[in-house]
């Protein structure tokens, strides 16, 4: 039985390891126990705990949890809780078929997006994930990695196609709001003409009634927002308790790494930049117009 005001959904694995750590940070530090005394309780090291307290893949005993909770002082109905987080955070999302091909870094925001209700993305020099076509993805890899496998090559596209599953699920599908520089779309990754069916797709993909696609003009010259680089901007589900609800995240992806910002404050400057690029930005009927344009001059 849980207290009232608690209630338990699916969240997924990831969701759910990024919740209980949230939890189990405010409950060390309502209870005014030190991170030296909570490793100690449960031996381990500080950062096996830093990692359960930040969400980081790491390996969740239950009876650590139930340990901390004890120390913590958490009622029964939390620690019970904390302990179906725990049983769905163990286990193995889809992605982790592919960890072969799939870099320790990556392996964070492919969970992320699976759980997340809606993605905010802004682009400038290539097009977001979600909205690439095989063609275009297979150039990118063999752009960054011209010796790579074949074999590897495939199945990191089969990936791709995983996660843009997301975009078709009749029961739960993500809602993507895309805003990309038009500069972007000039340059024909894998070729012009695969390049034109690259811009059809997108232009197709935006007709969805979840997905957004918004072009930023050349003509816009330089505009608000332009300093601020790529991002993606994650928002999640409301839970069926108010507090367990996982607060947006900021995504910047590197070359070699991939940064992600949840302090409220650092996510608010995002939001404003977001609202700030929706000025130079056309309108989605606008920008399938532009998309459509340049397309047929690449078919050309």
């Amino acid at each position: 039985m849980h207290e009232k005001g608690i209630a338990m959904t699916y969240t997924g694995p990831t969701l759910a390891r990024r919740m209980l750590a949230r939890q189990l940070r405010e409950l060390r530090e309502k209870s005014g126990v030190s991170a030296e005394l909570a490793r100690q309780a449960i031996d381990v090291g500080k950062q096996t705990l830093w990692r359960m307290e930040t969400g980081q893949p790491t390996r969740l005993n239950p009876l650590f949890i139930e340990r901390l909770c004890d120390t913590y002082g958490a009622s029964e109905a939390t620690t019970s809780m904390l302990l179906e987080l725990t049983e769905e955070a163990r286990q193995r999302g889809w992605w982790r078929k592919f960890g072969n091909v799939l870099p320790k870094h990556f392996e964070l925001l492919v969970g992320l997006e699976d759980a997340a209700k809606r993605i905010i993305s802004y682009q400038t020099m290539l097009l977001p994930g979600l909205l690439q076509t095989d063609q275009y993805h297979r150039a990118l890899i063999w752009l960054r990695t011209p010796t790579m496998p074949a074999a590897e090559v495939e199945r990191r596209i089969e990936m791709l196609n995983r996660r843009k599953a997301h975009l078709y699920d009749p029961a739960k599908p993500l809602s993507l709001h895309a805003v990309i520089d038009e500069a972007a779309l000039r340059r024909a990754v894998g070729g012009r003409s695969a390049m034109a069916d690259q811009l059809n797709y997108l232009a197709a993909a935006g007709e969805l009634p979840n997905v957004s696609v918004q072009l930023i003009p050349l003509s816009a010259e330089a505009y608000g927002g332009i300093d601020v680089g790529p991002f993606g901007l994650f928002e999640f589900p409301r839970h069926l308790t108010a507090r367990l609800t996982e607060p947006p995240v900021v995504c910047l992806e590197s070359y070699t790494d991939t940064l992600y910002l949840d302090k409220v404050d650092e996510v608010q400057r995002y939001q404003e930049a977001y609202a700030e690029l929706q000025r130079p930005a056309l309108d989605e009927a606008r920008s399938r117009s532009l998309i459509h344009k340049i397309a047929k001059e690449s078919a050309t």
